[in-house]
């Protein structure tokens, strides 16, 4: 086993993998940014070193200042987490180039699998069903459009590197396609630093089930089950569970067959999860299943199948990777039980499931058998709104499916969480709703088939202190060897810079500016990525007025009524509060 590993990544998946070395008895080594310095998981480690600033790509992408840190750390292995570089190919021959471990598959593999295109291509070569697409990327509205004509909508224009469910727009028609395309393109380069979209026919209704993967160095594969990740909202999922309700045997036994073929064909070791779409319209008894994507990667539906198996899938990657197999073979996987995972974002369902980032009050977690909750927050903890908006994910075991759904509402009954919106009502609704019960959720039905309308707006978020905290340069001397620090807050026997007040809004506009009824407001904290309007253009009640980056995904700001456009307060690439007036649309007669 190693002797240290540095975990390249934040929050509660890097809590996780700092537990499983710990247990291990590896020395594990965190990193974080200014956004993060005081954040649990740096506290957690056995040593923390600084990135950057907040900004990923000056500290959790700098795949430089990560092999610095691990070559100051003097670490054998690089666990990348998920999110971040952890599906990046270039991280992974890097950390090998370097002579370290990468805790994850080639970089060849990575390289295959991140480009969707190639990964299709794979999973021909496998026999294995693809939905039908576009065979290179395009950036051409034209060549677009052309492909929409030919198959029919709705389409699916997605990232080719991506994943998560950011860079993919969904177009219903031919009249959304070219700003759809060049949506997609745009989240996706923020996102994965590649803009490259395919296209990809949509599956109206379909299920979300994947197949999680092991794979040690000598060739062998195993499959550990499947999972059900079917609830989701803007692609991305709110709800997963293991094993996948109401599936036939034999699709579960070809679906688990495919993905083992996908990940010989590749040559793949440690752990992975190849995504498959369930179309029920072919065959109720027996439903079609299309190859998705592989994501080359632990996921952060993980613990259900750690739950229904017993696998410790952290510890099992750690000890692949330093070539002591997986120590189980296929004869020895059994689920046992139903387990179900809620994610619990920063996000009111209320809204559309705005983001929204602040500080967290209170956060007592609910106890009691088969309870488990895996995050990086505690109380008093600022949620930054540079990365995304998960809080923590909260999980449960049972003997049955109706028994994991019972103790699921309880727990949600008995967590306390304050000071920020959160998805947890909507996960209690989801517990007890019917189409969720028997198991006959689509993807589509969180957005276009349940009324969310019980569910009420929730407070706004705690903006949290606004106070930067007063700092200065010291030296110290430690064992003899002198050093620079930097030092944090007050200092006996010395006087301090005061307090600084940071600037809230950007741009020439102001967030304290009272909102009037010709003003549109900013409904959340965030970036603007583009207006999609100039002064004096006339509008109608939902047209496109500007696009907001907010906690890693694009969200579109509808005009609120009809008018003209006189006052665009702020530019892109400003930072916006909750409130702040983005535009002003007065009557076209004014």
């Amino acid at each position: 086993m190693f002797d240290a590993v540095l975990v390249a990544n934040r929050g509660e998946i890097a809590i996780r993998v700092i537990r499983a070395c710990r247990e291990l008895g590896v020395r594990s080594v965190g990193v974080y940014s200014e956004a993060d310095r005081h954040a649990p998981h740096v506290r957690l480690a056995d040593e923390a070193y600084l990135l950057g600033p907040a900004a990923p790509s000056t500290s959790y992408l700098d795949i430089d200042r990560l092999l610095a840190v691990a070559a100051e750390a003097r670490v054998d292995a690089i666990h990348p987490g998920y999110g971040f570089l952890s599906e990046n190919a270039d991280l992974a021959q890097a950390v090998t180039d370097a002579g370290l471990t990468f805790v994850g598959p080639p970089a060849e593999a990575i390289r295959r699998m991140g480009d969707k295109l190639s990964a299709r291509q794979v999973a021909h070569a496998a026999g294995v069903p693809v939905v039908p697409g576009t065979e290179e990327p395009t950036r051409d509205p034209d060549e677009a459009l052309a492909f929409g004509t030919e198959h029919g909508y709705p389409v699916a224009v997605k990232a080719m590197f991506g994943g998560g469910g950011r860079g993919m727009k969904v177009v219903r028609d031919a009249s959304e396609m070219v700003e759809a395309l060049a949506a997609a393109e745009r989240e996706a380069q923020a996102a994965f630093g590649r803009a490259e979209c395919y296209l990809e026919r949509y599956l109206e209704r379909p299920r979300h089930v994947e197949i999680q993967v092991l794979g040690d160095l000598d060739g062998t594969v195993i499959h550990l089950g499947e999972r059900d990740c079917s609830l989701q909202r803007r692609h991305q999922k709110l709800v997963e569970e293991a094993p996948a309700p109401g599936l036939p045997p034999e699709v579960r036994e070809a679906m688990g067959e495919a993905a083992i073929r996908i990940a010989r064909e590749m040559g793949y070791h440690n752990a992975g999860t190849c995504e498959f779409l369930l179309d029920a319209h072919t065959d109720p008894d027996r439903p079609a299943f299309y190859f998705l994507e592989m994501n080359t990667r632990l996921q952060v539906e993980h613990p259900v199948t750690e739950l229904v198996t017993g696998v410790d899938l952290v510890q099992a990657q750690l000890r692949i990777a330093a070539g002591d197999g997986m120590g189980l073979t296929q004869e020895d996987v059994r689920l046992t039980g139903h387990a179900i995972e809620v994610r619990i974002n920063a996000e009111d369902p209320a809204s559309g499931f705005l983001p929204a980032p602040g500080r967290i009050g209170e956060l007592r977690p609910p106890l009691g058998p088969w309870v488990r909750l895996d995050t990086g927050a505690e109380p008093g903890y600022d949620i930054p709104r540079e990365y995304d908006s998960m809080i923590g994910k909260l999980i449960v075991w049972a003997e049955d499916r109706d028994g994991a759904r019972a103790r699921m509402a309880r727990a949600l009954d008995e967590l306390v969480l304050t000071g920020v919106p959160t998805t947890v009502p909507f996960h209690r609704l989801a517990m007890g709703h019917p189409s969720f019960a028997a198991g006959t959720h689509a993807t589509v039905s969180v957005e276009h088939e349940w009324d969310l309308s019980p569910l009420s707006a929730q407070p706004p978020a705690d903006a949290g202190d606004d106070t930067e905290v007063p700092s200065r340069d010291v030296t110290v001397e430690v064992g003899g060897r002198r050093l620079e620090v930097r030092v944090f807050g007050e200092l006996g026997g010395g006087a301090v810079t005061p307090p600084v007040r940071r600037r809230k809004g950007g741009g020439s506009g102001s967030s304290a500016v009272t909102a009037a009824t010709e003003d549109l407001v900013a409904p959340m904290q965030g970036t603007v990525v583009k207006y999609a309007v100039a002064e004096g253009d006339q509008v109608a009640a939902g047209d496109l007025v500007v696009v907001l980056e907010a906690m890693k995904m694009e969200n579109t700001i509808a005009a609120h009524r009809d008018g003209v456009v006189t006052g665009l307060h702020f530019a892109p690439g400003d930072a916006v509060s909750s409130g702040a007036v983005l535009a002003r649309i007065e009557d076209a007669a004014g």
